[in-house]
């Protein structure tokens, strides 16, 4: 009897509580390596690519973009984006320790780390 108890209680609490909504989504996208001839063009094909994922891809309002990966493969350029709404950005600060984070390696001819848009 005390078991069927505990379990009513365990099934009430379960359902009363409600989820946490948070989005974080990683999505890959590309560009054509062909038409960039300068620094310019590529920044701005980037640009271009990510509000094209913002404005098709995302059904939510972010509140970070991070590029987290480039490769090139063949004649194209991929692009490896993390898009968060505020408490997925929280989700995203809460899964590796500040102690544990690696720091950035000192890119090459100082060049930044960093992608502004």
């Amino acid at each position: 009897m005390k078991a069927l108890a505990a379990s009513i209680v365990a099934l009430a609490l379960t359902m009363l509580a409600a989820p946490a909504m948070a989005y974080v989504v990683v999505v890959t996208t590309s560009i054509p390596m062909t038409s960039l001839s300068d620094e310019g063009q590529l920044t701005t094909a980037v640009s271009s690519a990510v509000d094209d994922v913002l404005a098709n891809a995302i059904g939510f309002t972010p509140t970070v973009v991070t590029l987290e990966g480039v490769r090139i493969l063949g004649d194209r350029i991929h692009l490896l984006l993390i898009v968060a709404d505020a408490d997925g950005e929280k989700s995203i600060e809460g899964l590796v320790p500040d102690e544990e984070q690696p720091a950035d390696p000192a890119p090459p001819d100082g060049a930044t780390n960093r992608l502004t848009l």
